[in-house]
């Protein structure tokens, strides 16, 4: 007979887990092996068997306590050798199989005290929308209306679906149907949803025609939202409340909203900074001087010194983007571009060619020249 694993190792825990951790590994392993998930695997059912087998001792206080102690003799008259064959000796009557097993057998499982979950109140789902807004609106902030269809609890049946309600006579009010199911680890009893009333136990002498027994109804709405300052693009927005209505008086999901912001003509945005590139002419870059510059907030007057390269960069402290998150503000940057003409007069060729003459012994261009020559 093959030596027992230890139990601890069988599951993925240390010896110090805590319970909480022991049911979380348990509940990933029997997803992970159980024989009708895993058919095409032939060792799944002895593996599954393996994980309820430690399980039953890691979950239990006082066995856990005689195991750490004594390994496994210590509980070997209480749980493997007392009948691990089906499910017996296996106590997990505080462990919900329900989303397991829905997909083995199709509706609630209840062979463990689990019952259908039909009629418990669910938040509805959360619903994403994409925005487009401009750049300044992302910029600034804005207050936007959003035209969106949401689904909501119908105003006629209140969320019932009919009127002059009555018990199911199928489910007797329960909601589900008990059908018993025979696998290799032994008979099963589960629950699926009652087809008739749709797990909601009751009936309706007459069905709400505004919603069509549905009890819910989809809406056009427009809604106003608060759109904060320095929102980029693929930022997102969460709207409480305004996703789709929930079941059985289950809260509303969110609405969340995803910005796409359009690219602005001049400004460039990289995180809270903004760049933007001013031309400038041979003059201004040879000679300097004072320039207006537009920012977010304004014209300001900038000193551009003499010679000016293209390339060249200027930061305006403070005139960046204002982040309502960290209370900072980003930074503008002013890229230079010196702009060379493409027609000249036959005056301003001679006063070229004469600039042409300038003693250029230090400069890059002249250094570049003799190394031209040297590599001939």
């Amino acid at each position: 007979m093959a030596e027992k694993r230890d139990y601890y190792e069988v599951l993925g825990v240390s010896k110090s887990a805590t319970d909480a951790e022991i049911k979380s590994a348990f509940r990933k392993k029997a997803k992970e092996f159980h024989p009708d998930l895993n058919k095409d695997n032939p060792d799944a059912a002895e593996k599954f068997k393996e994980a309820q087998e430690a399980y039953t001792v890691l979950s239990d206080e006082n066995k856990r306590k005689m195991y750490d102690q004594y390994g496994h003799a210590g509980v070997s008259g209480s749980s493997a050798g007392g009948g691990f064959g089906g499910f017996g000796g296996f106590d997990a009557s505080d462990f919900d199989f329900g989303d397991i097993f829905d997909n083995i057998f199709g509706g609630g499982f209840s062979s463990f005290g689990g019952g259908s979950s039909r009629n418990r109140a669910t938040r509805g789902s959360d619903v994403l929308m994409r925005v487009n807004i401009d750049f300044n609106e992302a910029v600034f902030g804005c207050s936007k209306d959003i035209n969106l269809d949401v689904v909501e609890e119908c105003d006629e049946c209140h969320g019932e679906g009919g009127f002059d309600s009555e018990t199911c006579s199928r489910c007797h009010g329960s909601g589900t149907i008990t059908s018993e199911q025979h696998t290799i680890l032994g008979s099963f009893v589960s629950k699926t949803t009652c087809p008739d009333c749709n797990g909601c136990g009751k009936s309706y002498k007459r069905k709400c025609s505004a919603c069509n027994g549905k009890g819910k109804i989809k809406k056009n709405k427009t809604i106003t939202v608060n759109v904060p300052s320095g929102i980029d693009n693929g930022d997102r927005l969460r709207v409480s409340g305004k996703g789709s209505a929930g079941a059985n008086g289950g809260p509303n999901g969110d609405l969340y909203l995803e910005f796409l912001v359009s690219e602005h003509e001049y400004f460039i945005r990289e995180g809270d900074d903004i760049y933007l590139e001013v031309p400038i002419t041979i003059t201004e870059a040879i000679l300097g001087c004072k320039k207006a510059i537009p920012t977010l907030y304004g014209n300001i007057k900038l000193t551009i010194p003499a010679g000016t390269d293209s390339g060249d960069k200027q930061r305006i402290k403070g005139k960046g983007i204002d982040n309502k998150n960290n209370r900072n503000k980003g930074n503008m940057y002013v890229i230079m571009k010196v702009i060379t003409p493409k027609k000249l007069s036959r005056d301003q060729k001679k006063l070229i060619d004469s600039l042409d003459k300038t003693d250029l012994e230090d400069s890059v261009i002249n250094k570049f020249n003799k190394f031209t020559k040297n590599n001939d």
